[in-house]
Parts: structure tokens; C-alpha cells; sequence
């Protein structure tokens, strides 16, 4: 199907790719593949996506083959974002793209990880994950010869700087070229929803499977327990384990489903007719109805106590947020240690005179250790402390 045949299936409030404000570096198009496709193939392409497979999502790479990565994650976002678009007749590709580049500014030991960059980076302007995202595919990819970055179109960063969670710190510092007073695509928002879907409910599963979430507990759960009754009642004879796996499933059609028709509830309220309707509204249209909102809240709350306070994960975080804390600070302090590309920059970074203002050193510090995975963080900070160990 040509793009033509394909945007003319799309809602008239979806984002077509007339509506592009196009790349920083212009390029000439490409007959076979639209912006957005291209957007999605060039974050596949990139160094910064493929590190994601050895990034933590929860558990620590080493600690299963089985548990969530942030690669996995990310794989799960964009199938979920693409099957909202799907129904509500939206881009997919958009969403796609954003999806799958929402994640590629994590640290390594996930969330953990950012709290202690942000600690140490906190008198040098702080550290945020999708501010790093954006920098990643604005400045820190090097793949092609005609300019630095992915270069992107302006939907998909905008759709990575105004993606918000409940464990984002958004700054609006340097940002103001993305208009922040507007809403994103609807494609955008999607991605943003649809990151919520899978990490609740994967986290559910990862959890289980830890030995850290009980099925006592679990049932408690308005959101859970309903489903996990219907499925006892379905199928009593089979496993926990498939229960529990069935459960997780049917949350996330109904999910999905509940996304689907409080946005459709939305557009058809507010009279949203166009790309420019949804720019212009006060508050993101995609959201769960309020019922929904309730239970996944309680979800979410269970999950922070339960999981993500649980004292193996304390332990792992505390362990991870020291390992990155040392790293930062043995380079600052001596730079010279730093690997060749970041000595390029370091050189091209200095005055006339040959100063390299602190801020920018931290900033180049920075941006090694976030693009490390959770492996190759653990083994440098074993070549740095380690006098047995080899440099």
C-alpha cells in the first residue's frame, strides 16, 4: 500500500506526514518509506538501541535470561502502541518510532542508575532520561557522514521530550524549540500510555516469577483480582504459573480496550477534528476512564511497595547507585583515564587556552556512563578499583 492509500485509512485527527515539520539536516525523501518509518528504522540502526538488550529494566541482566530488559520493554511498548493506533486509525509508524526510542537515554541499573547520575550531575545541570534520549538522537549517535545524530523528524523527538511517567523528572530547560505549551501527536501520547500498560503489567510477571509477589497478594488487586477469578474460573485445573501469565493478558486487552474508548470519548467531546485540534488541547487526550485510573493507581502503589521496595531490589540499587557514583567521580577527578573518544571530545571541548570548563566535562562523563550497560559498568568499575584487574 502506497503512504497515499495508507494516510487516507487515517482519522482526520491522526498525524500525517504533511503535517511533519520535518528534519534539522534536510534530506531528500524516500519512495519506498515514509518519515516516520525511516525515523523507526535509522533508532533500530543505532548503537544506543542495541545496548538496551543488557539494560535493566528491574532485575539486573545477570540475574535471569528471563526477566524484562529494557529492550524487551521497549519491543513491548511499540506492539501495544501500535495496536491502539490500529483501532483508533492512527499513524502506527509514529508510534512505533516513539516507543521504541523512549528508553534509549537510561543509565545502566535502571531507574536506580538515574538517580545516582542525577545526584552526581546535579550541580552541572542534573540527568534526566529523556533529556538523554534526545541528546542520544540529536548529538551522540555517529552513523552518518552528512550530520551528527539520527535526525529525526521533529514528531518523533518531540514525541521523546514530552513523554512523561511516574518516574520522570522532566526539565524544560533548552526545550522550548518543541513548543511545550502544545500537545504531541496523538501517536506520541499513545506511546506514553502504552509504556504504562507494559510496565505494570509485565512488572507483575517479573515479579512473580522472582518469588517477590504472592498470588495471596496479587488477588487482592481490584485490577487483578477480577481477571484472576475469571481465569480460576475458565481454567482451574491448570498451573499458577499459566494463571497467572492468562491474568496478565486479559489486563492488558482490557487496558488497551479502556484507552481506546476514553480517547474516543474524549475526541468526540472536545470536537477534535484535526492534527491542530490535538495540538491545541489543554490536556493530553489519551488516558485511562477514571474507574481504570483508580485501579491501575492501586496497582501501581502495590507494585512500588511490594516490588520495587522489595530489599533484593534495595540491595541491587544500592549496590548499583555506589558502582556509578565511583565511576563518575574517579574520572572527574582523573580524566586522562577516560577511553579514546571521549579524549576527542575532551579536546575539542577546550578553549584557546586549553581550559575545559567543569560543567562539560561532566557532561562528557555523563554521557559515557549512561550509554554503559549494566555488564560493561560492572567490569569498568572492576578495571578501575581492581589493581589485579587488567585496564
Amino acid at each position: 500500500m502506497s503512504e497515499h492509500a495508507y494516510e487516507s485509512t487515517l482519522a482526520a485527527y491522526a498525524c500525517r506526514t504533511a503535517c511533519s515539520r520535518g528534519r534539522v539536516y534536510d534530506e531528500p525523501e524516500s519512495k519506498h518509506r515514509n518519515p516516520y518509518q525511516r525515523d523507526r528504522d535509522r533508532i533500530i540502526h543505532s548503537t544506543a538501541f542495541r545496548r538496551l538488550e543488557y539494560k535493566t529494566q528491574v532485575f539486573v541482566n545477570h540475574e535471569g535470561d528471563h526477566y524484562r530488559t529494557r529492550l524487551t520493554h521497549s519491543i513491548e511498548v511499540a506492539q501495544i502502541a501500535r495496536s491502539i493506533c490500529r483501532s483508533m486509525q492512527l499513524h502506527e509508524d509514529l508510534a512505533e518510532a516513539v516507543a521504541l526510542a523512549h528508553d534509549l537515554g537510561h543509565t545502566p541499573f535502571g531507574h536506580s542508575g538515574q538517580d545516582a547520575l542525577n545526584a552526581v550531575m546535579e550541580p552541572y545541570g542534573g540527568f534526566e532520561h529523556n533529556r538523554q534520549s534526545l541528546r542520544i538522537v540529536e548529538k551522540l549517535e555517529h552513523k552518518y557522514a552528512a550530520f551528527t545524530g539520527l535526525n529525526l523528524s521533529y514528531e518523533t523527538r518531540e514525541g521523546i521530550v514530552k513523554h512523561h511517567s511516574a518516574y520522570d523528572t522532566p526539565s524544560n530547560r533548552d526545550l522550548s524549540r518543541f513548543n511545550l505549551h502544545e500537545q504531541p501527536a496523538l501517536e506520541a501520547q499513545i506511546g506514553n500510555l502504552a509504556d504504562e500498560i507494559a510496565y505494570n503489567n509485565h512488572d507483575i510477571d517479573d515479579g512473580y516469577r522472582a518469588g517477590m509477589l504472592s498470588i495471596d497478594d496479587l488477588k487482592q488487586l481490584a485490577l487483578f483480582g477480577r481477571f484472576y477469578a475469571q481465569v480460576e474460573t475458565e481454567y482451574p485445573d491448570v498451573p499458577e504459573r499459566l494463571k497467572v501469565n492468562e491474568t496478565v493478558r486479559h489486563m492488558i486487552n482490557f487496558l488497551i480496550v479502556d484507552v481506546i474508548d476514553e480517547t474516543g470519548r474524549r475526541i468526540r467531546e472536545l470536537n477534535v477534528n484535526s492534527f491542530d485540534d490535538v495540538r491545541a488541547a489543554a490536556t493530553p487526550l489519551v488516558a485511562f476512564s477514571l474507574p481504570t485510573r483508580k485501579m491501575n493507581g492501586e496497582l501501581k502503589k502495590f507494585l512500588y511497595k511490594k516490588m520495587y521496595r522489595h530489599y533484593r531490589v534495595a540491595r541491587m540499587a544500592n549496590k548499583a547507585e555506589r558502582v556509578l557514583r565511583e565511576i563518575f567521580e574517579v574520572y572527574m577527578q582523573s580524566p586522562a583515564m577516560l577511553p579514546e573518544n571521549q579524549q576527542h571530545e575532551i579536546a575539542a571541548s577546550k578553549s584557546a587556552s586549553g581550559a575545559l570548563a567543569t560543567e562539560r566535562l561532566a557532561r562528557i562523563v555523563a554521557d559515557y556512563i549512561a550509554g554503559m550497560t549494566d555488564r560493561y559498568a560492572l567490569e569498568e568499575h572492576e578495571r578501575l578499583f581492581n589493581i589485579r584487574s587488567r585496564p
